[in-house]
Order: structure tokens, then C-alpha cells, then sequence
């Protein structure tokens, strides 16, 4: 399926442009061009289409143009895709950019060497390397890994351009830190003020980025340039920066607590005058993820996530009152015409790849689906839609699962039972189109799926996400169990005797888990899991995620380490084991499926070992996806009786 990505909306309102990405098996990869469409849906046209990969489109603040990025390049051009200019012409290259309000500037992000002034220096630098006989690393810091890249000497900076000159200037020439953020940051934190005086940005004040969560914000004038001013004081996450229309104010989302990367996020408000700060939803219980400004600066629409939804909340700055705006399935990156007047999402459900939709901000909820991209594929697919039930957790709390039933569903028939878990641990399972462990997948194989949102969950509320921490394997087991329990007992048309459990990450963990602590389910998969939790915390990046949910290191929390570690339970391995690992998987290193994978063969458990060499903590190649899909389904109906 086609996948829309990032879209801008056009200064009047009239039109919006668009990334759709394609894939093919024969290219094994996905190929990015833009579109644009009117605003009542109609018209689709192509912008650019070309063999290389065309992302980013923005509007210029004026609406006569369009700037997108192309091979590591600002490119600019007409509405209908004529005069195209190439805005950046640098060799450490462009990306992440965003357009000041008067047009007259950009921003975005290269990756260059902190020592260097110039881009001859950061090119003889990388043609040294290239050179070089000798290709070993010294390291003296963490982290110098993350996620799927070995980190290397470059660091993310801002850079300034002058749209009419093209000059450029590194903004923060000499820091040694990413901007933004290596780890748990994003595009959105960096913003330019309305009057286009000063930016606003996110970044790491120190360098122990592996132990510590802390990020900050720091605003720097770009009228008399000087140090960057810090404004931030949490020793928590704080990012995303959004200046108010009227100037009076700085927005951006913060976490309280140092060291935990799930913590509850709220709203905060900086007076840019008296430097007075509010937290606008103390009493809110859910995390703000994304935000916008209306342009009277009077009101703040956010996405939270809620139970199974990511709904949006429409929020009043005078008096810090809360509405829910728009209360049905996935809903995400939210924009406003410039007269504040529509609201534009994308929204997504388990049967609804991403469309891009709109709604009138004036209460009416005139809601209004803008592209159709799939609808010919999904017109010859049988999805049935989510379901939800509620059972008895650990300690008689509430907890949320979701069912969704196998195309043609006869309610007379049984069926296999695949029994999902999601990863984080502090995420949830929710009604959107996943791309990797989508759950129609796993339906359309003939499955009656339940995915259960258990202890650590989001959407529920930062209480029941904190109470994973500390407790791998503890009431989160119990809320899991039961949420299986309940399903056999109350739907008749579940198979017993067919009853199969899949993971990936802390997922993984969890299937891991199981296999030392029940005999329930017929065969596991585990996908990119934690299987000994003290390797696991001396070959990851991120420290402060063990640190914090095993509550400290190995040897100072010697007991949880081996208490909540599955392979400390490996004599009661019985169950049949899929597992799928991959080498560029950072976060959770391979080693941890090589040792689970020698266990069950040394205990002579039936086991299999898919291993990618190529793919990392996910598996995107289209053949590799297309392997692993087979690989899973294969292993599952093995193990049929």
C-alpha cells in the first residue's frame, strides 16, 4: 500500500501538498514523491515524481512556492512544479528545514564536525576517513552508538539560510551536542519566533546522554547573536518548542522527572517577558504529544494518546480549560489554516491506512476526508474492525484489550487464538495502521487477535504506566494472563487448543517471560527481545531506560536483575520458540537472541532462528518483510493441532 508522510497546507487554505511513498519488491525499498490536492479533495495532481526521493513539501509563507528536499538538498519551485531551484548547495547537506514567518529565511539541520567552520573541513575530513587503511574507532564517551547507527565524530546542527543570497551559517558552530537531540529528539524542536528575532531549540545540556534523559531549551537571537539562553528548568524532557502568534509566549511539552523517558507530558507556558512559566495541564491526566497555536494565540489544539485513540483536545490559555475536539480513532499531525479556521490531521484506524482529513474549528464537527489513496486495494480486502474488552487486572484494576476478528468471521466456528504483545514496555496497542505488526495481518491469517494494553501502558493514565517499572515480569504478567483467560472463558468461538503468543522488544521480553512461567499457548514468537537482563544493560545505548525500569544498575540492584530476567528461568523452558533478531539492532543487541536461541537448543526445545543481517530494531526491506511474514505464519501453523 501507498503511504502518505508529511503534508503542509497552502497560506490561503486552498491546497495542500504531500509525500506518498512507494514500494516494490523488485527495488526493495520505497520510492517518496509529492502531490498536491485542493482542499475539497479534488484535483489531485503530481508535484514531483522523479526516481529519487522527494520529501518535506512546505509552502512558502507567501503560498507562490513550494520547498522540498531532495539528496540531502533544499530544492524550491512553482505551484505547479516549474522553475525549480536548488535553495542549498552544501556538502554536509540539508534537511529538517523549516521556513521563518517572512519567507526571507530557513532553518534546518546538517551534520557536521564540531571543530569545523567550514564545509572544506568537514569534506577533508570525510575524505581522510575515506582514505584511510585504517578504519578502527576510538571511543571515550557514550554514546557512540544509537539505534541502528554507529554515531561517528559529526554532530546535528542548526543552520541559518538566507533564501534570497543563499548564504548559510552554522548556528551552533563548536557545540559539541546534536541539535536536535541525538536521543528523543525530532524536527520539532527548533522554531522560529513570528518576527523571525530568535529561534527556540531542544538539546542535551551535558554529556551524559547514555544515563540521562534531560533536555532543554534554550532561545538565541539572531539579530545580535550571542550565547544561547537557557529557559527550561526540568530535569526531564523538554521539547518542542512553539513560539504564540502574539509573541508573548513560549510553549513546549516537559517531562518532570530525570531519567524516565515515558513520564507524563505536559504543557508548559514561558512568559517571554517576566519568564513566569505555567504548566497549562497539571490536572490533565494523559501526555500532550503534538500542538499548534491558533493564530489569536488564544487557544492550543494537542493529541493525546487515550486508551486504544489518539484524540484532540481543543485547550482554552486564559483559563487552562480542556475539550475534547475530535474523539474518534488515530489522529495525528495536526495543522491550522492560517485563519485558524479548519483543523487538518492525518487519521488512521486498524482498517484505514493514513488519509488526511479536516474538521471546522467551529464546533460544528464538519468532518471531511481530503485523499482517498488506498481505496481501490482496500475495496477488495475483508477487515472487520476493532473491538474492545475490559477484564480484572492485578490488584482488581481495569484493563483494556483489543479483538479483532479473522475476515468472513463465523461465529459458530472456532478458531486459533494469536495473542499479542506490545513493546515499550510504556506503549499500547491502539487502532491504527501499523505498517510492521499490523493486527489484520495477523487476522487475515485466519486469527482471532487479542492485543491487551496491561500494566505500563499508555493512554490510561501516568499511574497505571508507571506501575511497569520495577516490575518486568510482576502485575503486567498478572493483567496479561488474565486478559487471556478471560478471552477463552467469554468468547465461545476461540479455539482452546490453539492459542499462540507473539512479541517484539519489550514484547520480546515478555514472550521470553512466559516461556519460563506458563505452559499456556502452543508456540511463542519472539521478535527483538530481552531475554538477560544484565547483558542486556552493558550492551544498549539508552542506560537510563534499564536504570530506571529495573530501578538502577546490575550491581546496585543485583536482585531485580535477576529476579526479572527470563533466562533465570530457563529449566522451565517447554514451549516451541520462534525467534527473529537483526544486527543493527542497538537498543536491544543481537546477542540477546544468540543466547536465547542456545538455551532452547541446549535444553533440546523446539526453536527457530530467523537472523537479518541487514535490518536493524524493525524490519523495512519489502523482501525481508515479506520473509518475515512468512517465517511467522509458517512457524504458527506448524504448531496447529
Amino acid at each position: 500500500m501507498k503511504r502518505i508522510g508529511g503534508y503542509s497546507v497552502s497560506p490561503d487554505g486552498k491546497t495542500l501538498a504531500y509525500t506518498l511513498t512507494s514500494y516494490t519488491f523488485e527495488a526493495n525499498k520505497g520510492n517518496t514523491d509529492i502531490y498536491l490536492i485542493d482542499a475539497d479533495g479534488k484535483n489531485l495532481r503530481v508535484l514531483k515524481n522523479s526516481d529519487k526521493n522527494e520529501n518535506e513539501p512546505k509552502f512558502s509563507p507567501d503560498g507562490k512556492s513550494i520547498a522540498f528536499t531532495r539528496g540531502g538538498q533544499i530544492w524550491q519551485c512553482n505551484l505547479d512544479g516549474s522553475n525549480e531551484k536548488q535553495l542549498t548547495d552544501i556538502y554536509t547537506g540539508a534537511s529538517d528545514f523549516e521556513w521563518s514567518k517572512d519567507g526571507k529565511k530557513i532553518l534546518f539541520v546538517s551534520s557536521v564536525y564540531p571543530e569545523c567552520t567550514t564545509q572544506d573541513c568537514n569534506e577533508q575530513k570525510d575524505k581522510a576517513n575515506e582514505e584511510s587503511k585504517v578504519k578502527a574507532q576510538i571511543f571515550t564517551e557514550l554514546m557512540y552508538r544509537h539505534w541502528n547507527d554507529w554515531r561517528g565524530l559529526k554532530r546535528s546542527h542548526l543552520f541559518l539560510l538566507d533564501v534570497a543570497t543563499g548564504e548559510y551559517k552554522d548556528l551552533n558552530e563548536g557545540n559539541k551536542e546534536d541539535v536536535p537531540p541525538l536521543a528523543l529528539g525530532s524536527a520539532n524542536d527548533f522554531n522560529f519566533s513570528y518576527d523571525g528575532s530568535e529561534i527556540a531549540y531542544s538539546q542535551n545540556p551535558e554529556f551524559t546522554k547514555a544515563t540521562s534523559t534531560n533536555i532543554e531549551i534554550y532561545i538565541l537571537s539572531l539579530t545580535s547573536p550571542k550565547t544561547p539562553k537557557l529557559i527550561s528548568t526540568s530535569k526531564g524532557v523538554d521539547c518542542q518548542p512553539v513560539y504564540s502568534p502574539d509573541m508573548n509566549w513560549l510553549a513546549w511539552t516537559s517531562m518532570k522527572r530525570a531519567g524516565f523517558e515515558a513520564d507524563k507530558k505536559d504543557l508548559i507556558l514561558f512568559n517571554r517577558k517576566t519568564g513566569e512559566t505555567i504548566n497549562l495541564t497539571e490536572d490533565f491526566e494523559l501526555s500532550v504529544d503534538e500542538f499548534i497555536y491558533s493564530p489569536d494565540s488564544k487557544t492550543i489544539y494537542f493529541t493525546a494518546g487515550t486508551e486504544i485513540n489518539n484524540l484532540i483536545y481543543k485547550l482554552n490559555v486564559n483559563d487552562d480549560e480542556i475539550e475534547l475536539f475530535h474523539k474518534d480513532n488515530y489522529n495525528t499531525n495536526i495543522q491550522l489554516s492560517k485563519d485558524g479556521k479548519t483543523l487538518y490531521f492525518l487519521k488512521q484506524r486498524s482498517d484505514l491506512p493514513s488519509e488526511i482529513f479536516s474538521q471546522s474549528t467551529d464546533g460544528k464537527n464538519t468532518l471531511k476526508r481530503i485523499t482517498f489513496t488506498n481505496e481501490e486495494i482496500l475495496s477488495q480486502l475483508e477487515m472487520n474492525p476493532v473491538e474492545t474488552f475490559w477484564c480484572e487486572g492485578a490488584n482488581s484494576d481495569k484493563v483494556q484489550s483489543i479483538l479483532v476478528k479473522p475476515p468472513f468471521f463465523d461465529p459458530n466456528k472456532k478458531y486459533p487464538m494469536m495473542f499479542l504483545i506490545h513493546g515499550g514496555p510504556q506503549g499500547a496497542w491502539e487502532d491504527n495502521f501499523h505498517y510492521r505488526w499490523n493486527i489484520q495481518m495477523f487476522a487475515a491469517a485466519g486469527y482471532v487477535v487479542v492485543a491487551p494494553n496491561p500494566r505500563g501502558s499508555t493512554g490510561y493514565g501516568q499511574k497505571f504506566t508507571d506501575e511497569i517499572s520495577g516490575d518486568w515480569g510482576g502485575k503486567v504478567y498478572t493483567d496479561l494472563m488474565n486478559s487471556y483467560d478471560y478471552a477463552l472463558k467469554n468468547f465461545s468461538y476461540i479455539d482452546p487448543k490453539n492459542t499462540f503468543a507473539s512479541g517484539a522488544s519489550y514484547g520480546g521480553y515478555m514472550i521470553n517471560w512466559i516461556e519460563g512461567h506458563t505452559d499456556r499457548f502452543s508456540a511463542l514468537f519472539c521478535h527483538n527481545g530481552t531475554f538477560n537482563l544484565e547483558s542486556m544493560w552493558g550492551t544498549t545505548e539508552e542506560l537510563w531506560f534499564p536504570e530506571w525500569d529495573v530501578n538502577g544498575t546490575p550491581w546496585e540492584n543485583r536482585e531485580a536483575y535477576v529476579k526479572w530476567s527470563p533466562h533465570q528461568y530457563a529449566k522451565n523452558f517447554k514451549t516451541p520458540m520462534l525467534i527473529v533478531h537483526s544486527a543493527f539492532d542497538f537498543r536491544l543487541s543481537e546477542e540477546q537472541a544468540f543466547q536465547a536461541f542456545t538455551t532452547l537448543q541446549r535444553l533440546g526445545v523446539e526453536s527457530k532462528f530467523l537472523y537479518f543481517p541487514d535490518e536493524t530494531h524493525f524490519v523495512s526491506k519489502p523482501q525481508n518483510a515479506k520473509l518475515w511474514w512468512n517465517t511467522v505464519f509458517d512457524w504458527f501453523k506448524s504448531h496447529q493441532k
